[in-house]
């Protein structure tokens, strides 16, 4: 419960000269995810000032720090050597989490597991998924997409999670491993004709394609369950050592039961557990809390608590998945007296948009914590992808040590300060402006980074050719001081909508009062990185005005004004790809040579580059006219792929649009979908080569674009 710089571990160490060096000496400290920049700016050794006799001591107000969310490891992890691992655990040590998932190489343990079962290696090739997919096939959402493989492959990362969890240990952390859930092999079928495996329904795919839909689920009431389940654990036992009591298991993260009898759902808990338990008889099952929210309609109270209530008392912990914005612990009795870590979510797709709910997160968890009957027993990040948004895991971190609420207004000095090595005023007001404006969402929206550029809405415009907004399309929204009101988005009926929660012009005025402390910070790369993404954020939803503004040009058959329009869109996804360039925390090139790096042989470089690419543009299945479900849902705003994919994408779009007026047609989405579709795939299975060096002056290219849009 106490950090302390004279702490025996590593965490308490860390965590120690953490808060030491950022509230005591006031030192410039940047360990936050930003990316390749996190550790830069770190105090040369000996430049500080000693510690005073008593030395620094912090209490933990909560016994756990949790890290990751199960999809971290596809969105961000996927492609990492040992270097990239190694400066990520040591950043964990230093936020001072001690229980972060470990993930890695669970795929060769499984090989090692089903092998016993008399299931082979080939058999292997349709169920797990491939490298950039990896998660949603652990989680039985799907099996086979983007695979099989290698055998390269499941070596390599069993060596690496060995050392991912040696460096947890060493530094004093519980790692969390993984546990069986029921998803099993097609072969086990025919194995085990006898066993109850039925087939799981269609998770996001376009056909239903038996390839990678519908996987399987062995019921928790077979004997094998257990069995699998314990065969499971005490092969990674045998593999790691008895590192860990804590094991994950998420048996229908958005997958139904096949029944809501609460009778069955407590059977399933009980197998689950047993099946932990009896591999590791001190055993603590943790799970995500993300059901209870994406599947209300049916963890009714019932249901949740017959599930919660499976185990014995203490044997289970949730992750409050969501309770920056959704907390459940709230609706749930506290979970029905099962322990909870209240956990930010954040981020969905490893996105990159500047977004968060600092009030939220600085009062929440201590407003959780002190309520009656708590059964709170950490804090936790549990974003989908990391390295953007900096000041909100700088704050989350905190939280694990703060037993007050934080004042924002006050912190956020200390903040820049810190984060720049100097107070510039400029950039303190602009901060002002951001925290009530970004980093002010209280809509309670989860599915954000709508941003037209990196999510082109795949609709008709002229199914919704009558003018005017209905109410729910009117967006009205309040900025204290004053209640001042703002009107700033008409969109027309039926279109799908970017997401906006604060006045944009309010940020562009931050825009340009970061622009003008510019000249003080040049050489900071903290600075560098925050002002590229500012400047993109602005530009982002300028955009968004700009589509809107082309396709109501569209509907009232206005070509003019919808040529004039859709070149400004395309021109503003040109200059954005050149801001970005500018940075190397904004390049496509960086992700693309990562994955490319681990191929040992020609098929596995084409193969990974083909998971790297088609995980951030597609994601998932497409056939000749439709997109997949998941198009854009992982979309970033990258340098490369902006011009290469995003460019094409909206310039054939808005070619289609032109094209039907000057026939007088309606516009023929299936058409252009037949058209982008096999572009799409073309450009996935691409093996163009894109920068991974920035070029370019971040500052004079924001400043040259500001005086462009908005002079």
């Amino acid at each position: 419960m106490f950090l302390s710089i004279r702490g025996t571990t590593g965490v308490e160490i860390a965590s120690g000269l953490h808060w030491y060096l950022k509230y005591w000496c006031g030192a410039h400290v940047s360990w936050d995810k930003t990316g390749g920049i996190q550790t830069t700016s770190i105090p040369k050794p000996g430049s500080l000032p000693l510690l005073k006799d008593g030395g620094v001591k912090i209490k933990r107000p909560v016994p756990w720090n949790y890290y990751q969310n199960v999809v971290t490891s596809s969105y961000s992890f996927v492609w990492w050597d040992w270097e990239r691992w190694e400066k990520e655990v040591d950043w964990m040590a230093l936020q001072g989490v001690n229980l972060p998932l470990a993930f890695t190489g669970q795929e060769a343990i499984w090989q090692k597991v089903f092998k016993d079962f008399n299931i082979s290696s080939e058999d292997l090739n349709s169920f797990f998924g491939g490298p950039a997919f990896l998660a949603w096939a652990r989680m039985g959402n799907l099996h086979g997409w983007g695979g099989p493989l290698s055998q390269n492959w499941l070596d390599q990362q069993l060596v690496l999670q060995k050392q991912i969890i040696s460096r947890m240990l060493e530094l004093g952390m519980t790692p969390v491993l993984p546990s069986f859930s029921g998803n099993v092999p097609a072969a086990l079928t025919k194995i085990f004709p006898s066993a109850k495996i039925t087939r799981l329904g269609d998770w996001n795919t376009v056909d239903a394609d038996p390839r990678w839909c519908c996987t399987y689920l062995l019921d928790p009431s077979d004997p094998l369950f257990v069995e699998i389940g314990e065969a499971f654990i005490r092969k990674q036992i045998k593999e790691y050592g008895d590192v860990t009591d804590i094991y994950n298991c998420d048996t229908f993260n958005e997958n139904s039961p096949p029944t809501s009898d609460p009778a069955y759902i407590s059977t399933l808990g009980a197998a689950v557990y047993q099946g932990i338990s009896k591999g590791d008889k001190d055993a603590v099952w943790l799970m995500q809390g993300w059901l209870f929210y994406s599947d209300s309609s049916f963890w009714k109270p019932p249901q949740m608590k017959a599930l919660l209530q499976s185990v014995p008392s203490g044997k289970m912990i949730v992750l409050d998945l969501f309770a920056d914005v959704k907390p459940i612990w709230k609706t749930s009795f506290q979970f029905y007296g099962t322990p909870y870590i209240w956990c930010m979510l954040h981020n969905f797709g490893g996105n990159i948009e500047m977004y968060g709910v600092l009030d939220a997160i600085a009062s929440g968890p201590v407003d959780a914590r002190v309520s009656e009957n708590s059964t709170m027993v950490g804090v936790g990040m549990c974003m989908e992808g990391i390295e953007h948004n900096p000041i909100v895991y700088e704050l989350m971190s905190e939280m694990a040590f703060r037993d007050e609420k934080v004042k924002i207004n006050e912190w956020l000095k200390s903040y820049s300060h810190r984060r720049y090595g100097k107070a510039i005023h400029e950039v303190d007001a602009a901060w002002e402006i951001l925290y009530h404006t970004i980093y002010n969402s209280t809509d309670g929206i989860a599915d954000h980074n709508h941003d037209y550029i990196v999510m082109l809405p795949d609709w008709d415009p002229s199914a919704a050719v009558k003018s005017g907004m209905s109410n729910h399309q009117k967006k009205i929204y309040f900025l204290p001081p004053g209640n001042r009101r703002y009107l700033f988005q008409q969109t027309p009926a039926g279109m799908p909508q970017a997401h906006l929660w604060y006045p944009p012009e309010d940020v562009i005025k931050a825009l340009q009062l970061f622009l003008a402390g510019g000249k003080n910070l040049k050489g900071s790369l903290t600075y560098r990185y925050d002002l590229v993404d500012l400047t993109r954020q602005v530009l982002s939803k300028f955009a968004n005005q700009v589509y809107i503004k082309a396709i109501t040009s569209f509907q009232k058959k206005n070509i003019d004004a919808l040529q004039l329009n859709s070149h400004m869109f395309l021109e503003l996804i040109k200059d954005i790809d050149l801001l970005l360039a500018s940075d190397d925390n904004f390049l496509l090139g960086t992700w693309l040579q990562s994955a490319k790096k681990l191929a040992v042989n020609p098929s596995e470089l084409k193969q990974y580059e083909w998971n790297a690419r088609t995980q951030v543009t597609m994601w998932f299945d497409t056939n000749e006219t439709t997109q997949s479900k998941l198009h854009d849902y992982a979309n970033k705003f990258w340098s490369g792929i902006l011009e290469n994919y995003y460019l094409p994408r909206a310039s054939t779009y808005f070619s289609h649009l032109s094209e039907s007026l000057k026939q007088n047609e309606k516009f023929n989405l299936t058409e252009w979908r037949k058209e982008w579709i096999p572009m799409s795939n073309k450009w996935q299975e691409g093996s163009e080569l894109y920068p991974v060096k920035a070029k370019g002056d971040a500052l004079t290219i924001s400043q040259a674009l500001y005086k462009k849009y908005f002079s």
